[in-house]
């Protein structure tokens, strides 16, 4: 076991920086000998911020094929825009680098099969940075549903609901890639917040597997409405056509007899949330009136009563905690996401210096992704069903593993 590791950052915007500042460097076993981003300016940043945290200037790089070839390197963190993740996935995994890659959907299936392949080839893991999956509320469910407190569990619910309104019209200036996306495809482009959680509850790849699914898409027209009015000086963009559907929703089928609902909420006004739901036969949880619903339970008695008892997850805290976020307050909850930024990136570190498997592994990562992908079929074909390919070959009948 490695004491320290070193890790080579890709990618240095919006997100990179902000897991820089206020994540990674606050890691006492972690070294970062080079940064990378196509823009310079972007390197520099960080390399004040890796300066100033105390540790040796890094060396900065506008190609990351530079960092995959340097023999220090341990590992590598790709922050990089949703279509260059798998790409430099695969290249790093060849070039013996462990990969910790943030998140995003995928452009086609056969990137996720690469991307699979690939590790099958050279057995350099990969892992998924799905911070949602160490979310406190989601880890507690998690825990609750392992021990049967929800029964048998029949459906769940997730979203990426969040108005990114500004964020997109200002993808130029921001030099963001998320206002492309939104002028060429229409799809459920952002699963894996949503459905990460979720995955973990159902068992996805561990005992179960996702079947099928089907989208339906609304009309586009926030984001036009947007532009009009808050970007006129901008006549390129005031003549777009934006094809990304304001909502989404896509419906899986599990193998085991569940079925998920996934709904991405972007480009108009709303509240943030991610819409986290678990059903079972015992009880429910729901996220946006922060409530759990147990059979037997003094609230429970009348259901007609319900909104009585809304905001009432704290009173099961101290008996359903999981165990990871009892020991997380014990020692301090850190920055980044409401804490669960930092946990991730722990296990990251973890099994890079045990050089172990990752929790939420490659296979965990084509499965998640592949559904912006078929999400996107299924849309064009007016809601036709589509079949989700079983990345593990069958091996989730029997896998173990997982956060």
């Amino acid at each position: 076991m490695k004491e320290k590791i070193s890790i080579g950052l890709i990618g240095l915007g919006a997100r990179g920086h902000e897991l820089l500042k206020h994540v990674f460097l606050e890691h006492p076993d972690v070294e970062f000998p080079a940064v990378c981003d196509i823009y310079m300016d972007r390197c520099q940043e960080a390399a004040k911020l890796v300066e100033d945290s105390g540790r040796k200037r890094p060396r900065l790089c506008t190609d990351y094929r530079e960092i995959l070839k340097m023999e220090e390197i341990d590992a590598v963190i790709l922050c990089t825009s949703w279509d260059q993740h798998v790409n430099i996935c695969i290249e790093a995994m060849e070039a013996g680098k462990y990969v910790g890659c943030e998140v995003g959907g995928a452009y086609s299936i056969r990137e996720c099969w690469r991307l699979v392949e690939t590790y099958e080839r050279t057995k350099t893991p990969v892992m998924l940075m799905e911070n949602c999956v160490y979310g406190r509320d989601e880890m507690m469910v998690l825990h609750m549903a392992k021990n049967g407190v929800l029964g048998k569990i029949v459906h769940c619910e997730g979203g990426y609901r969040h108005d990114l309104r500004k964020e997109i019209a200002y993808g130029k200036e921001n030099r963001h890639y998320r206002l492309g996306n939104y002028i060429h495809r229409n799809t459920e482009n952002y699963p894996t917040h949503e459905l990460g959680p979720i995955a973990r509850i159902l068992n996805i790849n561990r005992g179960n597997r996702m079947l099928t699914l089907t989208s339906m898409a609304s009309g586009a027209h926030g984001l036009r409405e947007y532009v009009k009015e808050n970007r006129k000086e901008d006549g390129g963009l005031m003549d777009t056509a934006f094809n990304q559907a304001d909502v989404v929703h896509t419906v899986i089928k599990c193998a085991n007899g569940e079925t998920i609902l996934l709904t991405l909420d972007t480009t108009l006004p709303r509240y943030y949330s991610r819409g986290f739901y678990v059903q079972g036969t015992k009880g429910m949880y729901c996220e946006e009136n922060h409530s759990l619903f147990l059979e037997g339970e003094e609230h429970a008695k009348d259901h007609f009563k319900w909104k009585e008892h809304w905001d009432n997850v704290e009173e099961y805290r101290e008996k359903y905690e999981h165990p990871r976020w009892k020991q997380y307050y014990e020692k301090g909850v850190k920055k980044g996401h409401d804490g669960m930024d930092w946990l991730v990136y722990v296990d990251f570190v973890e099994c890079v210096k045990n050089q172990g498997q990752p929790p939420i592994d490659v296979y965990d990562m084509a499965s998640w992704m592949c559904i912006s992908t078929l999400a996107e079929q299924s849309i064009a074909m007016g809601g036709h069903p589509v079949a989700i390919p079983d990345f593990t070959n069958g091996a989730w009948m029997s896998r173990k593993g997982g956060v």
